[in-house]
């Protein structure tokens, strides 16, 4: 096993651990809802301090339900890592593309240039 396998794995074992370790001991089962967001609960912290604070702002959209909205968050991060693994794809097929016209050009070079010694030579 190579160095970067081993480091794959152990990455691997990590995420794995965090996105199951809080549902294993039970994290957040005293909660109404264990798994909110960092705005529900921003948003239960404002109005505990202060209740009759009024939103500066109100959404766009509200989705109908907790889940759809989580759906949506999903397919939000989802395209986002689509985007940029296509961008970071795209950036090294190019890189790869560039070494192997470079090492054909190099190759073609020598393969010219051992033609004319030989030639110069006999």
């Amino acid at each position: 096993m190579t160095r970067n396998t081993k480091i794959n794995a152990l990455l691997l074992l990590v995420v794995a651990a965090l996105a199951v370790l809080p549902l294993a001991l039970g994290l957040g089962d005293d909660e109404k809802e264990p798994f909110t967001g960092a705005d529900a609960q921003a948003e239960t912290a404002i109005t505990e301090i202060d209740p009759g604070y009024e939103p500066w702002f109100s959404p766009l959209y509200e989705p109908p339900s907790g889940e759809i909205e989580s759906a949506l968050f999903a397919l939000q991060a989802a395209l986002g890592a689509g985007v940029l693994a296509y961008y970071f794809g795209l950036r090294r097929g190019r890189r790869q593309g560039e070494l192997r016209t470079r090492a054909q050009l190099d190759t073609a070079d020598g393969a010219s240039g051992a033609g004319e010694s030989t030639a110069r030579g006999a």
